[in-house]
């Protein structure tokens, strides 16, 4: 079955290609290519919609549960600091990757393209990006309303105070945690009745973007695509060898194993839409539920590998268009700067965008200049979320075997479930 929907997959992203071109040629004008492209694409939007529907129940109930498992704050805290250790030490690594390999590729030094003129408007809002804004926003007003705006980071924190007052409860806590549990694998049902139209979706998500973009849209920017591929290449290897440092031999299995959430989040460019499925895959992998249900939503907000290395890689490549030397020192500065900025780039539209032209206003390169990308942005963004779906399958696994967590198999994985839990149906 999982072999047979990874080849459902590439045929639909290899059938999306045909016929967006196809409607690309046939309906030359830009905006009725706009309109078709709108009513291709409303497959997709459905199905992300969906995944959406899954994302906050599926966080809040696991998250609960696996922290009300955990027992004591002693043990959050201990996973906690794991946790942000690994994070916070992948994503200077593919920061600094981006900015490597951005001064020796020089991208932006061989571009054909008119440049947009500087004073040009991206329309992008940046000051949510402040600390001022971004502090206040981890502490949710109201549980009910970051639900409903799937603002994970709040749903975290909120889960994270949930679950240790379960925990405290004692005996009185345990039919709370037993429901939360049952609802989480209430969600994974759902999320497989939802995964079956994923292959549609990819269709349609891939048809709609040629549709007006064209595929000649690649080989004007080939180089730049190409470059910035090569270097998530090398970011999925230096991740694989991390893997392979803490987890031995077995780190094959699990990139064999989040294949298909790979799939899924590089030809619908989502990261959320292969949430439920990663889930899925690290406990058959053997990663203990209270584990993954912590590590992966903090993940999503705080451990996005491929954006991180495209944010030094973009901002580089539009100052490099420019004309604009930055020295080491300033490059430096600038990597440190994403670092802290990013981090509250969950729940923002087009965050890595809004990311980049913050810093650019930062460093006085022209805004501007991210027109040059945004056009190719989906193309960009399909490999970004296919490398935050590796590196944060890869940082559940090592955390949980640092904690002892990580088992031979599923069965063994879901020990630390309450009695009377019932395995969930495969996706």
């Amino acid at each position: 079955m999982r072999n047979r929907f990874t080849l459902y997959i590439l045929i639909a992203m290899v059938l999306g290609i045909v016929v967006g071109q196809a409607c690309h040629v046939a309906f030359p004008d830009v905006k009725t290519a706009g309109t078709v492209a709108g009513y291709i694409s409303l497959i997709t939007t459905v199905f992300l919609r969906l995944i959406k529907m899954l994302i906050a129940p599926l966080v809040f109930s696991t998250l609960i549960v696996g922290i009300a498992h955990m027992g004591d704050t002693a043990s959050v805290g201990r996973i906690g600091a794991k946790t942000m250790g690994w994070f916070i030490s992948a994503s200077l690594v593919s920061l600094l990757l981006g900015l490597v390999m951005v001064n020796i590729l020089q991208p932006g030094a061989n571009l054909n393209l008119p440049l947009p003129d500087a004073g040009q408007a991206t329309n992008l809002k940046v000051s949510s990006l402040t600390l001022k804004e971004f502090v206040p926003h981890l502490v949710p007003a109201s549980i009910i309303e970051a639900m409903a705006t799937n603002e994970i980071l709040q749903i975290v924190v909120f889960s994270i105070f949930a679950g240790l007052a379960i925990a405290s409860l004692g005996e009185k806590g345990k039919l709370l945690a037993e429901m939360a549990d049952q609802v989480a694998h209430m969600m994974l049902v759902i999320t497989g009745y939802v995964m079956k139209a994923a292959p549609i979706a990819v269709f349609a998500a891939i048809a709609a973007t040629i549709t007006t973009q064209g595929i000649t849209v690649l080989w004007t920017y080939g180089a730049f695509i190409l470059e910035f591929y090569a270097t998530l290449l090398i970011l999925w290897c230096l991740l694989t060898l991390a893997g392979f440092l803490a987890l031995g031999p077995r780190i094959i299995t699990l990139i064999n194993m989040v294949k298909e959430p790979f799939l899924l989040a590089f030809s619908t460019a989502s990261s959320e839409a292969a949430y439920p499925k990663i889930l899925d895959q690290l406990a058959k992998f053997g990663v203990a539920r209270r584990i993954a249900s912590f590590v992966l939503p903090m993940g999503y907000s705080f451990n996005l590998d491929g954006t991180m290395a495209y944010c030094t890689f973009a901002t580089m490549f539009i100052a490099q268009a420019y004309g604009i030397h930055l020295s080491w020192g300033e490059q430096l500065t600038m990597l440190l700067l994403l670092m802290v900025t990013s981090k509250g780039m969950a729940g923002v539209p087009r965050a890595s965008l809004v990311v980049i032209a913050a810093t650019l206003s930062t460093f006085n390169i022209p805004e501007a200049g991210l027109l040059l990308i945004m056009g190719i942005d989906q193309f960009l963004d399909m490999g970004r979320s296919a490398t935050n779906v590796i590196g944060n399958s890869i940082a559940a696994a090592v955390v949980a075997n640092w904690e002892g967590e990580l088992h031979d198999t599923a069965q063994e994985s879901a020990s630390d479930k309450p009695a009377g839990a019932h395995a969930p149906a495969a996706a």
